[in-house]
């Protein structure tokens, strides 16, 4: 495995700095923010937020799972920028106040996947088509788990998985306290997956806000764990400057929306930053991966100057 600056699977790429940033900047697509509630036998099983563009095609899916206590609706101005280049993305929102367990938690994600071939056409705009042999999976903090537990089968779900992202995946409190089910091995490599992962973790994520906090991603069940045990391909990104929350939008409602700017430790200066450098990356390597078009990917790996946030360290193993 090496940390790449310049990896040499990449080196010879013709750096268009037009082509290769604007995956940081919205894309050329409109997008509309859509609804789905559970009202009826044939709703979904959970309530959603459907992320899509209007104009017609056919674009892959994104489903995306939301962080402990967090609103799937915390995440809209990252989706719309996902979205806005070509991809529907699909946020359930997985319990309400209390959290279920762990295993109920993966199973709710695999019923709303399940779900996506006979409803989620019905509530897409008028000659928009979903494809959903390009279904990618995602998640942040204990959704990023919760993705991971998924593909890794601890559900069943009629549909397959073509990529898995995790956002700062966190897999407990601790290395010895880890939430059920505990699919951190500790072993390098052990994930069975048979598909390409990206993890992308956070600089002060591992860092407390406070003396009267606990750090939001602890070391040891944080993106480092999670992307040694990835199989290739595999890549990590690192926002060193930034924290766990800082991809999510500006204004938060509610409660919850108000207490999360206490919790975790964040970086100094606006968060569009972020979530246009989460947003580029979650791009680049969908469109790597679920539609052949490697080389803004690549180029983020050779040149991690062109993300908008400083990223330290990018790792990237081929298969």
């Amino acid at each position: 495995m090496a940390q790449l600056g310049g990896n040499p699977s990449t080196q010879g790429i013709r750096l268009d700095l037009k082509t290769t940033t604007s995956v940081f900047e919205p894309g050329n697509l409109s997008v509309s923010c859509i609804r789905v509630e559970t009202s009826n036998i044939a709703s979904p099983p959970k309530p959603l937020l459907i992320v899509t563009p209007t104009i017609q095609g056919t674009y892959p899916v994104l489903l995306f799972l939301h962080g402990f206590e967090l609103r799937n609706t915390f995440y809209t101005q990252l989706l719309q920028l996902i979205s806005s280049h070509g991809f529907i993305v699909v946020a359930p929102q997985l319990y309400g106040l209390l959290p279920p367990s762990g295993i109920q938690e993966i199973k709710s994600a695999a019923a709303v996947t399940n779900w996506l071939s006979s409803g989620l056409q019905s509530v897409l705009p008028e000659n928009v088509k979903p494809d959903l042999l390009k279904l990618a999976l995602s998640g942040h903090s204990r959704g990023g788990k919760t993705a991971f537990a998924l593909a890794l089968g601890y559900a069943d779900t009629s549909l397959n998985f073509s990529a898995l992202l995790g956002l700062d995946p966190v897999g407990g409190l601790s290395k010895c306290c880890q939430t059920v089910p505990k699919i951190l091995t500790y072993v390098p490599h052990s994930f069975n997956l048979a598909i390409p992962v990206c993890v992308i973790g956070t600089g002060l994520g591992d860092e407390p806000r406070n003396c009267l906090t606990c750090p939001c991603a602890p070391d040891g069940v944080n993106h480092v764990e999670f992307f040694s045990e990835c199989k290739p391909p595999c890549s990590h990104f690192v926002t060193a400057e930034y924290g766990h929350l800082d991809m999510l939008d500006d204004h938060l409602s509610g409660c919850i929306g108000a207490i999360s700017g206490y919790i975790c430790k964040s970086g100094k200066g606006p968060r569009d930053p972020m979530r246009r450098c989460v947003g580029g990356l979650f791009v680049a390597f969908l469109k790597a991966y679920l539609e052949g078009q490697s080389g803004d990917f690549k180029a983020i790996v050779d040149e991690p100057d062109l993300a908008p946030v400083k990223l330290d360290p990018v790792e990237f193993i081929e298969a």
